[in-house]
């Protein structure tokens, strides 16, 4: 499967967040039959961005905080650069404060979407 394929790539958050879990850019990246690296990983990021941009639209909660990185559980930095307008946060990208962002916003996809798919 594509990288660039929004609705692949979709697919895959959909399910992560119906089950209630999130998925590492790794995951991800295998679960589109790709081995990891950086450019692949940047590549995916624009994908991710545009997915959000569909999800604000359709007004449901947005899926590319589900993609975490292995080391933290939190998003990597094109995340935080993309989303600081949405979110107003100004704090440090690690540490508890960026974790309860991302919990809460998490939370709010998994609930939206297992109502939906019956997670």
């Amino acid at each position: 499967m594509s990288i660039a394929d929004p609705a692949a790539v979709r697919e895959h958050l959909l399910a992560a967040a119906a089950a209630g879990h999130p998925l590492t850019y790794s995951e991800l990246l295998g679960r589109l039959g790709h081995a990891f690296t950086r450019p692949k990983m940047r590549a995916l990021c624009v994908t991710l961005a545009a997915i959000d941009e569909a999800a604000e639209a359709a007004g449901e909660p947005e899926l590319a905080v589900l993609v975490v990185r292995q080391s933290d559980g939190l998003p990597g930095q094109g995340w935080w650069t993309g989303s600081w307008e949405r979110h107003r946060f100004t704090g440090e990208w690690t540490g508890p404060e960026a974790r309860r962002l991302i919990e809460r916003l998490q939370g709010e996809a998994y609930r939206y979407w297992q109502e939906r798919r019956g997670g």
